[in-house]
C-alpha cells in the first residue's frame, strides 16, 4: 500500500476490526497515534499503520497487556521483538496443550454419559466389547487396617509418579479380579484406574456380562449378585476381571442415590469338563 493513503478514524476502525473509542484510547496512552490530523483536527491513519494495529491486537490476544505492548513499541528493535514473540509463542503453546487436555477430558466424560443414556437398567446383557485404553493403578493394599480411602490416596500418588503428564481429572473406577468375584467379595476394588484414553494400560477386548444400577458409590452388592446369578443360569463362567464404572455421577447427577453404575464381568461359555 502507498504511504500516502490515509483513512479517517471511522474507516480505519472498520478496516482494523476495532472501534473509534479503542483508537482514541491508544492515542491517549501513546500506543498508536494518528499519522496526521486535518485542519479540523480529525484523526487520519496511514495504511501502513494497519500492520502495527494487527500486531497490537495479536499481542493482546496472546495475553500481553497494553502496558507491555507499549513498552516494546517505545524501545523496539528486531532482536527485542523476536525475543518477545518467542516468549509469547511459548505461552501460546502451553495454553494450546492445556486446552487439548481439557478437550480430551470433556470428550471422555461426554462419551461416558452418552454410553448410558436410555439403557435398560433392569436388563443383564452379554456383549463383546472392544479394547479400551485406561491408566491402571497398582494392586491395592488393604493390610494393617487400611481401607479403600487409603488405597485411593496411594493410587493418586502412584499415578503422579507413573504418569507425570497425565490429566488426573478423569473418572476413577475400580477393577476386581475374577477370584474376588467368584468368591463374592466385591466390597473394595483390587485396583483403581483412570478412565483415560491416554493411559498405557488396557481394559481388554472380551465378552462381558453387563448390568446397571442406580445408587451411590459402593452400593453395588445386589448388582453383582444379579450378574453372577445370570452368569450361572445362562451357561457362562467368569474368566477374567470385572470393571465397576460410574457413568453418571456427580458430574451430571445432583443426588448420589441416583448415580448410574455399570458392572462388567469378563465371561465365556462354560467349558465342558472332561
Amino acid at each position: 500500500m502507498a504511504h500516502g493513503v490515509f483513512f479517517s478514524i471511522s474507516k480505519f476502525a472498520k478496516m482494523s476490526r476495532t472501534t473509534r473509542e479503542t483508537l482514541r484510547h491508544y492515542d491517549r496512552i501513546g500506543l498508536l497515534s494518528p499519522m496526521t490530523r486535518g485542519e479540523n483536527n480529525y484523526r487520519y491513519y496511514s495504511s501502513t499503520q494497519l500492520a502495527v494495529m494487527n500486531v497490537i491486537r495479536t499481542l493482546q490476544e496472546s495475553g500481553m497487556t497494553l502496558y507491555e505492548i507499549k513498552k516494546l513499541k517505545d524501545v523496539r528493535t528486531p532482536e527485542l521483538a523476536e525475543e518477545v514473540f518467542s516468549r509469547q509463542i511459548e505461552k501460546i503453546d502451553t495454553t494450546i496443550n492445556e486446552w487439548v487436555k481439557t478437550k480430551k477430558l470433556l470428550l471422555t466424560l461426554q462419551s461416558s454419559i452418552r454410553s448410558a443414556l436410555n439403557v435398560d437398567e433392569e436388563e443383564i446383557s452379554v456383549r463383546f466389547m472392544p479394547a479400551e485404553s485406561i491408566a491402571l493403578g497398582n494392586l491395592n493394599d488393604y493390610s494393617r487396617g487400611r481401607n479403600d480411602y487409603d488405597a485411593l490416596l496411594s493410587f493418586y500418588n502412584a499415578m503422579h509418579e507413573k504418569y507425570p503428564d497425565l490429566n488426573m481429572n478423569h473418572s476413577v473406577w475400580g477393577m476386581f479380579s475374577q477370584e474376588r468375584i467368584k468368591g463374592r467379595d466385591w466390597v473394595w476394588p483390587d485396583r483403581f484406574y483412570f478412565n483415560n484414553p491416554e493411559g498405557n494400560d488396557e481394559k481388554p477386548a472380551a465378552l462381558y456380562a453387563i448390568g446397571y444400577k442406580r445408587g451411590g458409590y459402593g452400593q453395588t452388592d445386589d448388582l453383582y449378585r444379579r450378574i453372577t446369578d445370570y452368569i450361572e443360569k445362562n451357561g457362562l463362567e467368569i474368566c477374567g476381571d470385572a470393571y465397576e464404572e460410574y457413568l453418571h455421577n456427580e458430574v451430571c447427577i445432583t443426588e448420589d442415590k441416583n448415580y448410574l453404575m455399570r458392572v462388567m464381568i469378563t465371561v465365556r461359555e462354560k467349558q465342558k469338563r472332561s
